[in-house]
C-alpha cells in the first residue's frame, strides 16, 4: 500500500489517472490498488448484505471481482468517479449472486417436496411467489443504484436530479428528438470527447449534424446532456426508459 501511495503521489496523480495506467498493463499497480481499496470492497458488499462480511466471504470475493471489472471497463465517458461506477458495478453483482444462491434451496426444497402427495402444487406455488417477490425486489434495487450513480454523474455538469426531469419536454414527439439529438453525439466520438470534456453541450456542432434547430437543442440542453450521459454510461434500466420513449 505504502507504494502505491508514493506512486499516487509522487505526482499528485488522480485515481483515474491510475485506473488508465493500469489499463495500459501496469498489473502491480492494479494488485496495489485492489489490496488498498479491500476496505471499500468490503463496506459496499456489507451494504447489500445488511450483515458485516469478511475477506474469506463468499460474497467479498463476488465483491472483489466486481471491483476489478470496474477497473477494466471504467472510462471518462462513464462520467463521475470511478469508485461510484465500482460502488455501483459490485452491488449489482451482489445482487445477483444472492438472487442465484436464493433460487437453489427453492429447487432443492421442491425435488423433496414432489413426492409428498398433495403437497407439492401448494409449496411451488409458495415457492413461485417469493422468487417472483425476490426479483422484483433484486429489480427495484438496481433501479435505486442506477438512479443513484447517474445523480453521481450529473455533478459533474452541476446538474440535478431533479433537473433533468423537470426539463424533460412535456410532448413525446419532443422528448423522442431530444433523444435522439443525444444519440447523436453519443455516437460521435469527437462531440462525445468535447462533452465530458468541456462539460457542455455542442451545439453548434449538433446543429449541423441533427434536424432539430438550435433554438430547441438549447431549450432541451439539461435533458439531452442526462439522456446522453445514460446512453453512454453502464445503465440497464435506464436504458430500458429511454427505449421505451423512443417506441411510443
Amino acid at each position: 500500500m505504502l507504494s502505491l501511495l508514493f506512486r499516487l503521489g509522487k505526482k499528485k496523480r488522480t485515481l483515474e489517472d491510475t485506473v488508465l495506467l493500469i489499463q495500459k498493463g501496469d498489473q502491480q499497480l492494479q494488485n496495489e490498488l485492489i489490496e488498498q481499496y479491500k476496505p471499500f470492497i468490503a463496506k459496499t458488499v456489507s451494504s447489500v448484505c445488511k450483515r458485516y462480511i469478511y475477506e474469506n466471504d463468499d460474497e467479498f470475493s463476488i465483491g472483489l471481482i466486481a471491483f476489478n471489472d470496474a477497473i477494466e471497463k471504467y472510462s471518462t465517458d462513464k462520467g463521475s468517479s470511478l469508485l461510484a461506477f465500482a460502488e455501483l458495478v459490485i452491488k449489482r453483482k451482489v445482487i445477483d449472486y444472492i438472487r442465484q444462491e436464493a433460487r437453489h434451496p427453492h429447487m432443492i426444497n421442491l425435488d423433496l417436496q414432489e413426492h409428498e402427495e398433495g403437497e407439492f402444487s401448494q409449496s411451488k406455488i409458495e415457492s413461485d411467489l417469493s422468487i417472483e417477490e425476490y426479483t422484483k425486489a433484486n429489480e427495484q434495487e438496481h433501479r435505486k443504484e442506477e438512479i443513484v450513480y447517474f445523480q453521481h454523474c450529473l455533478k459533474d455538469f452541476q446538474l440535478t436530479f431533479a433537473e433533468i426531469v423537470e426539463q424533460s419536454p412535456k410532448h413525446s414527439d419532443a422528448r423522442q428528438n431530444a433523444i435522439l439529438v443525444a444519440k447523436e453525439l453519443v455516437n460521435d466520438e469527437k462531440l462525445r470527447d468535447y462533452l465530458y470534456t468541456k462539460k457542455q453541450l455542442p451545439v453548434k456542432q449538433l446543429e449541423a449534424k441533427v434536424s432539430v434547430s438550435r433554438k430547441t437543442i438549447e431549450r432541451n440542453r439539461k435533458y439531452i446532456i442526462g439522456m446522453a450521459i445514460i446512453l453512454s454510461g453502464d445503465f440497464v434500466y435506464l436504458k430500458d426508459y429511454i427505449k421505451g420513449v423512443l417506441d411510443t
